[in-house]
């Protein structure tokens, strides 16, 4: 390729190598099927919205500079592609987030990667091994074939790339960890939809696995303010459809299975045959929905496979880049088909789903919700016995801030030591690393242990499963099996219940929700000891903020909180995990040791509370929204 071209598009720059007539005479492995099947990736399967869909976009010089050829080791060329800086690429909670159509504009995702290139110590990638995976939504094929060029372009050595760039986030945390890569790349936007007019994302997880923390995140986004080039390699699109090693020169892309190393975790940390005898029973049904989502790729495997479920147990279990035109979210609200299942008059026993990228979860039981709040405090409080990993007992356990305080009591009961961090999972990994936590959770469906550094949705199956299993390994047929409701009721009777309920309004318009949340900080900042709210006595208000106990490092404004003398509390933060406005979240929270009321509906039980949230903040006022989207 001339270096005096002014416009290298996609087509030209990444995809030369297919229609040049030398082919490189460095690389090796390259079928010959390639270049017809692979230009964008792997090859479209079982989608449910057309391919005729525009795919196309480019990567350009963006200014009147030429690109120019700036090395070329070991014959591969390595193009330096002027660009500028674009706006908007700060990270949220975990990663940059957009709409799909703003990652295809001229250079959006190549400035992003780039900058992060920039950001890291050269030791922490040159001549290193990187991983790349995703969730299978729309666009991962075109990313994954940019990301390649680019990591070949700034030195690093290998990558690691799931078989049609399928690779669950957990999953992604596990092959750092077994393969002592030094980080990897996660192409996801979580449980928001996929598919043209949606959403899509990228985020950078460490070489211990967990995702980068703030003090990369800001590096990154200060270099997307300045970035004047990209460092791309010249090199063809990789065949991801089958696993295998591929080298261009120094630089190795190895396609990997997608399940294998995640499994063979698995099956370290939990007791596969307990599970598989409670799954044999005729007399327990088992239901998983994988919301065309990743874990479609592993249900088959692990579930079905490994611990022979039924086949017909698994429901939306093939990956769409769309999702099959669903909202990967698995809540009340999002996962209506299987919810409707287990709550049908001859449903299953348990059930279970998991989101976009695999690191969220939903447990049911027959004609019962376990908020994720119980979940992780009840997976605590069972793991020495239930889970073989565990069976030394957890080193400790910790929640994010706006999570009931249900894992607080478990911590306080097994004598464990206990963390409140931020939301989200990077604030678990420093304590993770310096062995002084085990299991974790999120209010928002996250669940997970120091196995990898993610929130893992499988992994808290069969953590349920485990659980399930233990309590009814001595039931001989015909004898009342321990229920999911029954693992719950048996945690609240010894515990207490935290009544708990969120309220999500999402894409608010940012103007407003930003007010409602700067004026509920000035409020909070004047508020004192003893003041009444209503019926409520206030114990204290702040803006959470968290210095890490192993890094020192701080973390301010991470929700406002209005904590009560009963332990009640309402919180209120915006969600750093969407692509498009703001989405403003409310917590209630309020702790009940009496059994006689244990079984009231929460949000009956919460209704004062809810009450006083919506008036203390007025949030109709800013928002304008009557109802939230979602009730958790």
């Amino acid at each position: 390729m001339a270096s005096c071209c002014n416009s290298l598009s996609l087509e030209g720059l990444l995809s030369s190598a297919f229609r040049s007539s030398k082919r490189p005479s460095n690389a090796i492995s390259i079928p010959s099927s390639l270049s017809h099947l692979y230009t964008h990736g792997f090859p479209l399967k079982n989608s449910s919205f057309s391919v005729a869909h525009s795919r196309s976009f480019s990567i350009k010089a963006s200014s009147s500079s030429s690109s120019t050829t700036i090395v070329e080791p070991e014959g591969i060329k390595i193009t330096s592609v002027p660009t500028k800086p674009i706006e908007g690429q700060k990270t949220g909670t975990s990663g940059l987030r957009k709409k799909v159509k703003v990652f295809m504009q001229e250079n959006y995702l190549s400035n992003w990667i780039q900058s992060l290139f920039n950001s890291l110590p050269p030791e922490d990638y040159k001549n290193g091994v990187l991983v790349l995976g995703g969730d299978g939504r729309y666009f991962n094929r075109e990313a994954s074939q940019i990301i390649i060029k680019i990591a070949a372009g700034n030195g690093v050595g290998k990558i690691l790339v799931g078989k049609d760039g399928i690779l669950s986030t957990p999953a992604v945390s596990a092959v750092i960890r077994k393969r002592k890569a030094n980080g990897g790349f996660i192409m996801s936007a979580s449980h928001n939809p996929g598919g043209p007019e949606y959403d899509w994302g990228i985020k950078f997880n460490y070489n211990s696995g967990q995702p980068a923390p703030e003090s990369i995140t800001d590096k990154i986004y200060g270099n997307t303010l300045s970035i004047s080039e990209i460092k791309m390699a010249e090199i063809p699109d990789v065949d991801l459809s089958r696993t295998g090693v591929t080298k261009y020169g120094n630089f190795t892309v190895e396609v990997i299975d997608s399940v294998s190393d995640y499994l063979e975790l698995m099956e370290s940390v939990f007791d596969f045959q307990l599970i598989k005898s409670l799954l044999a029973r005729s007399d327990f049904g088992f239901a998983f929905d994988a919301m065309h989502a990743v874990t479609g790729a592993y249900a088959k495997p692990i579930f079905v496979d490994k611990l022979g479920a039924s086949p017909d147990s698994i429901s939306n279990g093939v990956p769409l880049e769309d999702f099959g035109h669903g909202h990967p979210d698995p809540n009340l609200t999002y996962a209506k088909d299987l919810v409707n299942t287990m709550y049908s008059e001859n449903g299953p026993d348990f059930g279970a789903a998991s989101d976009g990228d695999g690191d969220r979860n939903m447990i049911l039981g027959k004609k019962f919700f376990v908020t994720p709040s119980d979940s992780v405090a009840i997976i605590a409080a069972n793991a020495q016995e239930a889970i073989p990993y565990f069976q030394g007992g957890p080193k400790g356990l910790a929640r994010s801030m706006p999570t009931s305080g249900a894992l607080d009591r478990v911590a306080e009961k097994l004598g464990l030591t206990f963390f409140e961090v931020p939301t989200g999972w990077k604030f678990f990994g420093n304590l993770m690393d310096a062995g002084k936590l085990s299991i974790c959770g999120e209010e928002s469906f996250g669940t997970g242990s120091d196995h990898i550094r993610e929130k893992d949705g499988i992994w808290a199956v069969l953590a349920w499963l485990s659980i399930i299993a233990y309590r009814n390994k001595d039931k001989k047929p015909g004898e009342k099996l321990v229920s999911v409701s029954d693992v719950v009721k048996q945690h609240w009777a010894t515990y207490g219940r935290n009544f708990f309920a969120r309220y999500d309004y999402e894409e608010c318009a940012s103007e407003g929700a930003n007010k409602m949340i700067e004026y509920l900080r000035d409020l909070a900042s004047k508020s004192k000891a003893g003041e009444k709210y209503g019926n409520y006595v206030l114990q204290f208000a702040d803006d959470f903020s968290y210095t890490d106990p192993v890094d020192g490092s701080v973390a301010s404004k991470q929700g406002v909180r209005f904590v009560f003398t009963d332990g009640s509390r309402i919180i209120f933060r915006l969600s750093g995990t969407g692509s498009a406005g703001a989405t403003v979240r409310v917590y209630i929270e309020q702790f009940e040791p009496d059994a006689s009321k244990h079984d009231l509906d929460a949000q009956v039980a919460l209704k004062p509370l809810i009450d006083l949230a919506l008036s203390v903040s007025k949030l109709k006022d800013f928002t304008g929204r009557e109802k939230p989207t979602v009730i958790t």
